[in-house]
């Protein structure tokens, strides 16, 4: 059984994962979405991969450069020792803007004595659909597809060349480079460039740290959590990935396998608002813009989902030609969710929206645009609140009314109201107090199980869902509530096992869940902190942050037994609820007057 031991290496275009033991084993160039360069994840004989190991017997060690994500991968021989610094440059230019090329710099560090080695380069381009020819040119390897879509990649280095694609053993004396890039460089490559971008991107890194929020407890869980979150920003557009991956698997050998590399509303605002809370404002900018850009028509309804770039039609195929992580088909690209109807998208994407005028000087153009939107946004909510959808969690059959789509049509109620009379339009706020009272009337009524004594996953049922959980983070009921604390207890008994959560119980399309959602049990954790089991809390956080892969990294999934990560990797939702789980259990709550002066500060 292997897990996912790998470390995210990225530049806000693209992103990799790289193996405990070195390997690049997923890469799409030039941006997230692209088809694979390697992808050895899902399958380990056709994906591809590059790698550099040594001829003789040795241990590795894996970490990352303190405060930053430059990946450190140390070999360590009987006859010498050195190391693999693996990053995707990420600095401003002299002019100010940022230099994020679609490059990998693989910055081999000498460290002591000799180390023979042999390098795997194996790239297959184009979701290795068809073979991938590798050439000798005069300063380069050029690796490119003879059938299908064209597509090439460009390899440089200070090591030789035809030893390279030969595979033949290479002896490391002195430190080296290898420069991986989707574009064919002007400039020539050497070691002492691949060392300066090697500090200029540790430069970055350290700066964009130094502005983070810090907090007394859980520091070094919130500082990674913070930093894969950024990784998965896509800076063109202000989109936000759920994951950097394809088709990994909710449980071994099962058909839950999509792909992730999309922008989900409501992911994304979560992860805007947590990235906000934590004092990093440009993304949530970036962000709005993005949502702005994707609503030109007043008419014009709001996907649950868009791709980076934001295309509307992600259509879902399948990669036929791929065995599948460990077997596990299909291995899919697009997501066929695009078209569901959920809207629970709109009061996350309010709260964001209210959060930002809250704290935020804003233009007048800005603010229209953003007006625009609450009031379109008031508009779907009413025509569509009283309707069944398919939930968060994208159920493919028919739709329920799902208390938590129900809890978030009176979020974006609740917080449209409240921008009206920041914005002095006393006469809507006046009129949609009305309509958030009807609807908070309605689930009162009729998500509440007396059965059960909690409010259950949708009306006219008793089955339980971990989301109601999030009916107090979102202000519908307070902590101290009989109702919530009895929620909270009766949801901890029916989908607690083994210290991990369930999202739900009851049989979806693909049958029961296997696997635990692990945002949930970030959910549970909070909520009993919240409802005063403090002790229980805390020690259930951190007996969770142990099933973390060795970098602090987490999927989406866990297997119950083994608590081996599964599902798609590494994934937002798991750890931006890391971050508001810290925050929470540290005691150390913002108020809405410090991130304004933290905002200020810096």
């Amino acid at each position: 059984m292997k897990n996912l031991n790998y470390g995210i290496i990225g530049n806000c275009r693209s992103a990799a994962l790289v193996s405990d033991k070195g390997s690049i084993e997923w890469l799409c160039l030039p941006h997230f979405a692209s088809p694979s360069t390697f992808a050895k994840l899902l399958d380990e004989k056709k994906g591809g991969s590059f790698g550099i190991r040594p001829v003789e017997e040795h241990r590795t060690e894996q970490f990352y450069l303190w405060r930053t994500n430059i990946l450190v991968t140390r070999f360590i021989c009987a006859t010498g020792e050195f190391e693999l610094h693996d990053f995707m440059p990420r600095y401003r230019n002299e002019n100010g803007k940022y230099y994020t090329p679609p490059d990998i710099v693989r910055y081999v560090k000498h460290i002591s004595g000799k180390v023979d080695v042999v390098v795997d380069f194996n790239p297959r381009l184009e979701y290795a659909e068809y073979p991938t020819e590798i050439e000798i040119q005069d300063d380069y390897i050029k690796a490119h597809t003879t059938e299908g879509e064209y597509d090439s990649i460009y390899l440089y280095s200070s090591l030789d060349k035809q030893n390279i694609i030969d595979s033949s053993t290479i002896t490391i004396e002195k430190s080296e480079f290898f420069l991986l890039s989707y574009n064919q460089k002007l400039l020539k490559q050497t070691t002492n460039r691949s060392y300066v971008k090697h500090q200029r991107t540790k430069i970055y890194w350290l700066n964009w740290t130094e502005r983070t929020t810090t907090f007394q407890e859980y520091e070094d869980a919130i500082l990674r959590s913070a930093l894969v979150l950024k990784l998965l920003n896509y800076q063109k557009s202000g989109a936000i990935l759920a994951a950097l991956t394809t088709s990994l698997p909710e449980t071994i050998g099962e058909v839950r396998n999509w792909d992730y590399r999309f922008c989900w509303i409501r992911d994304a605002s979560m992860v805007v608002k947590i990235m906000t809370r934590l004092g990093h404002t440009r993304i949530v900018e970036r962000y709005l813009d993005f949502i702005v850009n994707l609503m030109p028509d007043k008419g014009e309804k709001m996907q649950i989902m868009y791709g980076i770039h934001g295309e509307k039609f992600l259509h879902e195929l399948e990669l036929t030609h791929l065995e599948g992580y460990e077997g596990s088909k299909p291995v899919r690209v697009g997501n066929a969710a695009y078209v569901q109807k959920q809207n629970d998208i709109y009061g996350i994407l309010m709260d964001v929206i209210l959060q930002y005028f809250k704290l935020y000087s804003i233009t007048l153009e800005r603010s229209e645009d953003l007006w625009t939107i609450v009031r379109n946004i008031v508009t779907i909510v009413e025509d569509n609140w009283c309707e069944p959808d398919k939930g968060i969690w994208e159920i493919r059959s028919e739709g329920k009314h799902f208390t938590f789509s129900k809890v978030l049509c009176w979020v974006a109620i609740d917080r449209a109201e409240k921008i009206a009379r920041l914005l002095k339009c006393d006469q809507y706020a006046n009129e949609w107090k009305i309509l958030k009272e009807e609807i908070q009337i309605d689930i009162h009524k009729n998500a509440w199980s007396e059965k059960k004594q909690a409010f259950t996953q949708a009306y006219g049922s008793d089955d339980l869902d971990a989301s109601v959980l999030l009916m107090e983070s979102y202000d519908f009921i307070h902590a101290s509530s009989d109702q919530y604390q009895k929620t909270v207890l009766a949801i901890q008994k029916d989908l607690e096992y083994k210290g991990l959560m369930f999202r739900y119980k009851n049989e979806d399309d693909f049958g029961e869940p296997q696997s635990a959602f692990t945002i949930c049990s970030f959910w549970l954790i909070k909520s009993l902190y919240k409802i005063g089991l403090k002790e229980e809390a805390k020690q259930k956080f951190d007996d969770l942050l142990k099933s973390a892969n060795h970098l602090g990294l987490f999927s989406e999934d866990l297997d119950f037994k083994t608590r081996r990560l599964l599902g798609n990797f590494p994934q937002a939702y798991s750890h931006l609820a890391i971050i508001e789980t810290a925050i929470t259990l540290s005691g150390a709550q913002i108020t809405e007057e410090e991130q304004i002066l933290y905002t200020i500060q810096h």
